[in-house]
């Protein structure tokens, strides 16, 4: 009995032991609409991104990762749930008016809820997209302790806003009223996320660092625009909307010189990269974080961006909207120096939805089992018994409902879900056409009918599916309640 007694508590020691600091920092950087050919260590040629390029030589480039989706919100939701767009909360850009996008459901359990179990305090910076304000998944509903940023997407297509949220407070910013550009207001998130690294250095953190640039629209500080102004020539010009009742709610400003803003703008994300690599190393506690890089989906071509004088999807086909390999494989490098071996490189297949279960593994929280992501915490340790996706699967609300399939080394993709759900599959080998530029379905029926047979059996029925609603612009109804 005494000896069962010890054992019992010194079980219980440990394990409070365990809960009240657990062993990794975590520092989530997600780019928007960053594409995979974006950064100089995967390809760019037109600027550097040096930052960025030695976390990925101190630490794991992931070859194969994939996004959430082709667009913001689904990405994320995929991102924070573990779930994939077929079984998402949130499968398309749906709008909240007048700030937000439609909410995720009350009950739904996402990455912030799971490490708080783990004794892990949460911060999320830059922007939310998935709950409007005072509704049921706005940030501190949803685990996260500290929020400062965005909550609209749509809002957040704008460098100089009116507004930012500081939790559940506005915060004002005065020298960008009317047509003023007092502050670039990524500027104040940053610095927010070092002010958040900072004061929890000595417990365990999440910091989920929801970058805005290179997003349309194309605007970057001047000493940035200093940099490359002139060296992209000609240039891409883009007349958008510099006044009026729509200034800032919505649509882009004008931008002369849009090659030398996205070509700042990826410079000021490195910077900021840098920034936090300083910092924890500045904090005695670099060895014992991980940090992941990485993009929300593929590069847009809206404000002036031209992805294709970039090289933006590097030797992929499609873009931002698109669910060929250009629209969701984007960059991921993971860095963790005191577990990830220097200089690695996996071709491992992963997804956004495997975040979920690689972090609870990594805190020692349990894995739901009702989620569809796989931890890849074996391939960035370097063991063998990493688990592997039988298929990854996408859909897209929009465009008139589009779906893919990747099994293996096949791909499969279908558009114009909405108007013939049974539209023709276009299947390509990745293994012999990164580029996706041969159709082989005639070739091959057996397996273009098997991943016909995945896109209906991956997916449940969404109550607002607009597969269902061909042309149709989704107009918000509102019927979720708010938190009040």
């Amino acid at each position: 009995m005494i000896k069962l007694a010890y054992t019992l508590s010194s079980t219980l020691l440990l394990g409070l032991l365990a809960s009240a600091k657990p062993h990794t920092n975590i520092v989530y950087i997600l780019a928007d609409d960053l594409g995979y050919g974006d950064l100089s260590i995967l390809g760019q040629s037109h600027f550097e991104t040096p930052h960025i390029d030695e976390l990925a030589r101190k630490g794991m480039i992931f070859t194969d990762h994939y996004s959430g989706s082709t667009v913001c919100a689904p990405s994320r939701a995929s991102l924070l749930t573990g779930l994939h767009t077929g079984h998402a909360p949130v499968r398309g850009n749906l709008e909240w008016q007048p700030e937000g996008q439609y909410p995720m459901p009350e009950s739904t359990y996402i990455i912030p809820q799971m490490l708080k179990r783990a004794g892990y305090t949460s911060g999320i910076f830059g922007k939310w997209g998935l709950g409007a304000p005072e509704t049921p998944s706005e940030p501190l509903n949803m685990g996260f302790d500290r929020f400062y940023g965005y909550n609209c997407q749509r809002i957040a297509h704008h460098y100089y806003p009116y507004f930012l949220w500081d939790d559940d407070q506005l915060e004002v910013l005065w020298d960008n009223f009317g047509m003023e550009t007092g502050t670039y207001a990524p500027d104040l998130i940053h610095q927010e996320v070092l002010d958040f690294i900072e004061a929890n250095q000595d417990q365990a953190f999440f910091c989920y660092y929801a970058i805005i640039q290179p997003h349309a629209e194309m605007f970057a500080q001047e000493e940035y625009m200093n940099k490359y102004r002139g060296k992209f020539l000609p240039e891409s010009s883009y007349v958008g909307t510099d006044d009026g009742p729509n200034f800032r709610k919505f649509a882009y400003g004008s931008q002369p010189e849009a090659h030398a803003a996205f070509a700042a703008m990826v410079n000021c994300i490195d910077d900021y990269v840098g920034d936090i690599v300083a910092e924890l190393e500045a904090l005695g506690i670099a060895e014992d974080t991980l940090i992941i890089f990485t993009s929300d989906n593929g590069p847009h071509s809206e404000a002036g961006h031209n992805p294709e004088y970039f090289n933006s999807n590097g030797p992929f086909k499609g873009k931002k909207r698109d669910l060929y390999e250009g629209g969701i494989r984007v960059p991921m490098i993971a860095n963790w120096p005191s577990q990830i071996a220097a200089g690695s490189t996996t071709g491992h297949v992963s997804a956004f939805w495997d975040v979920f279960p690689t972090l609870a593994e990594i805190s020692g929280q349990p894995i739901p089992e009702n989620i569809d992501g796989l931890s890849f915490l074996p391939t960035l340790l370097g063991k063998d018994d990493q688990a592997v996706h039988d298929y990854l699967y996408w859909e897209f609300h929009e465009k008139k409902g589009r779906q893919a399939v990747r099994k293996g080394n096949w791909k499969g993709v279908r558009y114009k879900v909405s108007i013939s759900p049974d539209s023709p599959i276009e299947l390509y080998d990745l293994s012999a056409d990164l580029g996706e530029t041969k159709n082989l379905a005639e070739q091959y029926p057996e397996i273009a009918a098997e991943l016909s047979n995945l896109m209906t059996k991956a997916r449940s029925v969404h109550p607002d599916p607009n597969f269902n609603f061909p042309d149709r612009r989704y107009v918000p109804r509102n019927t979720l309640g708010s938190k009040k």
